[in-house]
């Protein structure tokens, strides 16, 4: 029903920026006014949050460990959603994935997300 495919990750230097994108497609995609969400997750580590955004873009959520480093963006006329990274630490290495849920509002529940992409390989090298 829905498709995310994530793009942008890739081999970075400590200090360094990555932007990620999330191009949604699907024919039930423009039904619902979908709340995106950034989540990562480390080898041998639980998948934790990262940033997520409403609709409207005036209402984001970012986790502790990433504000002030990272922002989230959408453009609802191209269905893709942005993860900008800056000052990028080897903490930050992981697997990024994006995902979308039908209630419209940013939270940082894996569990409240009703689709996710395959996710983008992001490695930060000390």
């Amino acid at each position: 029903q829905v498709q995310l495919v994530e793009s942008g990750g890739g081999l970075v230097q400590a200090g360094g920026s990555l932007r990620l994108s999330c191009a949604a497609s699907g024919r039930t995609f423009s039904y619902f006014r979908y709340a995106m969400g950034w989540f990562r997750q480390a080898p041998g580590k639980e998948r934790e949050f990262v940033a997520a955004i409403g609709w409207t873009s005036g209402s984001t959520h970012f986790a502790d460990s990433v504000k002030g480093r990272f922002t989230i963006s959408r453009d609802n006329a191209k269905n893709t959603v942005y993860l900008q990274m800056n000052s990028l630490k080897p903490e930050d290495t992981a697997v990024y994935y994006c995902a979308a849920e039908t209630g419209g509002v940013p939270n940082a529940k894996p569990s409240e997300y009703d689709y996710w992409g395959q996710g983008t390989q992001v490695t930060v090298s000390s």
